[in-house]
């Protein structure tokens, strides 16, 4: 298999052109001759143009490269080596949902021919390649896993917005269903991986490896996020407590916020389905879920005490939320926080108006109903700057003059303006 990629014999296909795959897409077909596969035609189509519709890579990243962007399924039979990685959401009650991985494994089995391979880069609990996704791959191809097909798992590492630690600099952890499926698959990725691979002993510890990194980044967040609670009520500022303990060698730097995304803010229930399933409940990964998803909530009710100290009504008070995407500079608004906020502070009776120079407005429209500001108009009782855009970390007190009554609110979710606002009233997590 390896030696027919590299010479080009046959070719490497990706299915799922997102934050994942386009970038892995676009690095193999820079070695291999590679099919890069999407559901949406109008993501296909501007990809085809040299555009990211997820505006995380330059039109260079498109230049030198040996690529064919199709929307056809169709397109991926001559492909025979197969990586998948579309999303792994939940639903509205926090389960798994397998829905888009299931339906890219049965658009690759209806391709799949005898001695082709399939590896997953889709975040799932420990046991899902092989117990829910390769069925469907046998049911669809009518082939028989190890015996005339080859699979892998090999997680996703992207960190969207991050140009430090790219997919080339990160090492790759992979794994095979057998001795040589697993070097076959290392190899193939050690073409594009200069940081290198890590060779995991099986499917199953290479899918538990990726869910416990986001794991423990929940838990260790949401530690932070019941600091700032306690830290809060005695009256002294978490990031100036966590800049004193953090000049210790060994204390672990996190901090306080709102966790959302398709990754933190999800891969933990994954992990605590399948614990359950197992008859284990786990205390401290749904503790952490717990104090992590009741933080939108939590901001909301302490921004509306502080408004009602300063004389205001909640009802009938404005309050400009500025950030809606789920991290600093990236346009994913996926699984947002910040809606939570949103939808809390209008429960209380306060006007919001959002505001993100990262965000798309149609999407954030057709996600949670709210129409995006092209900026601040008016005076505010309460500014809320929720996401630490490049651009916000830039302003000074004296750019929130124009936009907030003389006893308002300046709400600082990452502790990035402390130093800075000294004539209003300042709180952060």
């Amino acid at each position: 298999m390896y030696e027919k990629l590299i010479n080009k014999e046959t070719h490497l296909s990706v299915i799922g052109l997102g934050y994942v795959g386009l970038p892995i897409a676009l690095e193999f077909a820079r070695k291999l001759k590679v099919t890069g596969f999407d559901i949406k035609p109008e993501r296909v189509e501007m990809m085809k143009k040299g555009i990211d519709p997820s505006n995380e890579l330059g039109p260079e990243a498109f230049g030198g490269t040996d690529i064919h962007f199709t929307s056809d399924p169709a397109d991926l039979k001559s492909a025979s080596f197969h990586i998948i990685g579309v999303p792994t959401p939940t639903t509205k009650n926090n389960l798994p949902d397998l829905g888009p991985v299931l339906k890219a494994s049965e658009t690759v089995g209806a391709v799949l021919k005898k001695g082709d391979y399939v590896v997953y880069e889709s975040t799932v609990y420990p046991g899902c390649t092989e117990e829910d996704c390769v069925p469907v791959l046998e049911r669809v191809s009518g082939l028989r896993y190890k015996k005339d097909f080859k699979v892998g798992f090999s997680p996703e590492r992207i960190n969207p917005g991050d140009r430090k630690h790219t997919l080339t600099s990160i090492v790759k952890v992979s794994s095979g269903c057998d001795s040589e499926s697993a070097e076959t698959i290392a190899k193939v990725y050690e073409l594009i991986i200069e940081a290198g691979v890590h060779r995991a002993s099986s499917i199953k510890v290479a899918e538990a490896a990726k869910i416990i990194e986001n794991t423990q980044r929940d838990i260790n967040i949401a530690f932070m996020n019941e600091l700032s609670k306690i830290f809060n009520m005695m009256g002294i500022n978490t990031y100036e407590v966590l800049e004193a303990a953090g000049t210790k060698w060994n204390f672990l730097k996190f901090y306080p916020g709102l966790v959302g995304g398709h990754c933190i803010g999800v891969d933990p229930y994954y992990l605590s389905f399948k614990a359950k399933e197992m008859g284990y409940h786990p205390e401290m990964i749904n503790s952490g879920r717990a104090i992590n998803d009741s933080m939108g909530r939590y901001v909301a009710r302490e921004v509306v005490k502080k408004v009602i100290a300063a004389g205001r009504s909640a009802k009938g008070a404005r309050a400009l939320v500025m950030g809606i995407t789920f991290k600093e500079d990236v346009s994913d608004i996926r699984n947002s926080k910040v809606y939570d906020l949103c939808r809390e502070l209008n429960e209380f009776g306060v006007e919001v108006d959002v505001t993100d120079p990262s965000a798309d407005a149609r999407e954030v429209k057709e996600e949670y109903g709210i129409e995006l500001k092209e900026g601040p108009s008016g005076k505010y009782d309460a500014i809320i700057v929720a996401v630490a855009h490049s651009s916000y970390r830039e302003l000074t007190e004296k750019d929130f003059e124009p936009w907030l009554r003389r006893e308002g609110l300046i709400a600082d979710l990452k502790g990035m303006l402390r130093e800075q606002i000294k004539s209003f009233t300042y709180w952060s997590l």
